[in-house]
């Protein structure tokens, strides 16, 4: 496929409004399909020219959405972008497999003065202040939390009837369960061997899970799988 270049920013025009002038960062996901993520990367890179915009970064991830934010390398992009940023995707759910993750991550961006266009949604989100992006993120928060009572009453509905089943609910003692921190269990093991604080590790974790990784948690996530 034939993508168009991404040349310098043309000058601007009467009337065309002006860009940040930190980085563009493009982020392209798809799950096996070569071809989507080279139309992703063309409507991206066509949105780009017609806005006067440079692709600075490509960030392209070949893996299903069901995998870890690691693996997904959105940590990744958490972590490169800094205010006056711009992260650019061709649709919203590139970035997440949820509602909630999705805003969680829109959130943080917002939080870090970083902006978002996803073009599909023909959404342009900043942190200035303006009256359009706080509607955006308040109706976002309030899709997650819909989201959040709909699971919430799908557990406690699918619970109670595995329990009117007669069915003991809960594991067998002395079960070890999954965690969210498995995922990152030689990345902690291998931290471990250089010795590396609890305290640190955990703060480099926080940007891998959305910021949802503390010392407490992380110790007794270490206790159970018998790491030092």
């Amino acid at each position: 496929m034939l993508l168009p270049k991404n040349t310098e920013p043309k000058k601007q025009s009467k009337g065309q409004s002006a860009f940040a002038a930190g980085r563009v960062i493009a982020y392209l996901r798809v799950s096996t399909d070569r071809q989507d993520i080279d139309n992703q990367r063309l409507e991206i890179l066509t949105y780009a020219n017609q806005h006067n915009m440079k692709i600075d970064e490509f960030i392209e991830v070949e893996i299903s959405s069901r995998k870890d934010l690691l693996k997904r390398r959105i940590g990744e992009l958490l972590t490169k972008v800094a205010a006056g940023d711009t992260v650019i995707v061709a649709e919203l759910s590139r970035i997440g497999r949820s509602i909630v993750e999705v805003i969680n991550i829109v959130n943080e961006l917002v939080q870090k003065k970083v902006r978002l266009i996803a073009i599909k949604q023909a959404l342009d989100i900043r942190d200035n202040g303006d009256m359009q992006t706080k509607i955006m993120i308040t109706m976002f928060s309030l899709f997650a939390e819909i989201e959040r009572d709909l699971i919430s009453q799908r557990t406690k509905a699918a619970l109670a009837a595995i329990k009117a089943g007669g069915k003991k609910l809960g594991k067998p003692k002395g079960t070890i369960g999954k965690s969210k921190l498995d995922p990152y269990r030689d990345f902690i093991v291998e931290e471990r061997k250089f010795k590396a604080p609890v305290t640190l590790i955990a703060r480099k974790l926080a940007h891998l899970t959305s910021g949802k990784c503390s010392r407490q948690n992380l110790q007794m996530y270490m206790k159970k799988r018998g790491i030092n």
